[in-house]
């Protein structure tokens, strides 16, 4: 059985990134891990940033078919968008390369960090805005802005469960989809 040597060295980079965040993996050092040559990582990537993107693509691949598993036809929009956003969470925090991400961000502020981070954002809102869209042509929600009402739904629920919990005590799952449903589907206004 031949190795994948491309494979390998994905599989090592990943590695890298999610111990070592972006500044500090050197193709050297990605070499090592995938006991290569530097030169064999050459022949299929032209530069870190470009190892670096292969290792975005994949992930955000994963968190598309894993939020594609949440979705139920057979469930209304808000059930569908809750179990997606619960998922998507929980793959971001439970992710060593988010989570490195994140935090060399927040030390150091490298900028291909924040550009994996918005990366992963935009996946997501992409995402959402494509569920908004099926949505409003089912007569489910009101016609709407797709993007800009997915960007709202993911800062509210990234509000009520990330933000929110930063002061106070954590919502429980049930309490942000309630929150969620109330915000979003029925409003403040008084009938």
């Amino acid at each position: 059985m031949a190795i994948d040597r491309r494979q390998l060295i994905v599989d090592a980079a990943a590695k890298s990134f999610s111990l070592f965040g972006y500044k500090a993996t050197t193709m050297d050092g990605v070499a090592k891990i995938a006991n290569v040559g530097k030169g064999t990582i050459y022949t299929f990537f032209t530069n870190k940033e470009e190892l670096f993107q292969e290792i975005m693509n994949r992930m955000i691949g994963d968190m598309k078919r894993l939020a594609e598993k949440a979705i139920d036809p057979e469930r209304k929009f808000f059930d569908n968008l809750n179990a997606a956003l619960e998922l998507l969470l929980d793959f971001r925090e439970e992710h060593e390369l988010a989570l490195k991400l994140s935090q060399e961000m927040r030390e150091i502020g490298t900028p291909m960090a924040l550009e994996g981070l918005q990366q992963l954002e935009r996946a997501v809102v992409r995402y959402i805005a494509s569920q908004v869209k099926a949505a409003v042509e089912k007569g489910e929600i009101k016609p709407c802005e797709p993007e800009l009402t997915a960007f709202v739904m993911l800062k509210l629920y990234m509000a009520l469960t990330v933000d929110w919990k930063k002061t106070h005590e954590p919502l429980k799952k049930e309490e942000v989809s309630l929150r969620l449903r109330f915000y979003l589907e029925q409003g403040l206004a008084p009938a």
